[in-house]
């Protein structure tokens, strides 16, 4: 089992850039591909980006490729959101997600643990 803690929200202005952090504790992060997801008030969850074990495939929402960019550090069981030129339409509650059982997965279902989650707001 793996727990996750999410850190580094807040509030932006447009334009501007955030880094999220998704630290692991209990079994180390890289028996797990990672993944983002967020969701705004009224909204469904939404996939954002994510992450194989090893790092070396990746993969983005339409919506926040190009300024988005997820990584991982193996070592200090850490996986990264970099958000960069963000909008008033990428406010929502981001969270950190682990799946064990898949090498590529990119809906809710097939992610296993998560987080918290950390707020992400966008003014215009």
């Amino acid at each position: 089992q793996v727990q996750l803690v999410e850190s580094g929200g807040g509030l932006v202005q447009a334009g501007g850039s955030l880094r999220l952090s998704c630290a692991a504790s209990g079994r180390t992060s890289s028996r797990y591909a990672m993944g983002w997801f967020r969701q705004a008030p009224g909204k469904e969850r939404e996939f954002v980006a994510r992450i194989t074990r090893s790092g070396g495939n990746t993969a983005y929402a339409d919506s926040v490729k190009g300024r988005f960019t997820i990584s991982r550090d193996n070592t200090n069981n850490t996986v990264y959101l970099q958000m960069n030129s963000l909008k008033p339409e990428d406010t929502a509650v981001y969270y950190c997600a682990a799946s064990s059982g898949r090498s590529y997965p990119l809906t809710t279902g097939e992610y296993n643990y998560w987080g918290q989650g950390t707020q992400v707001t966008v003014s215009s």
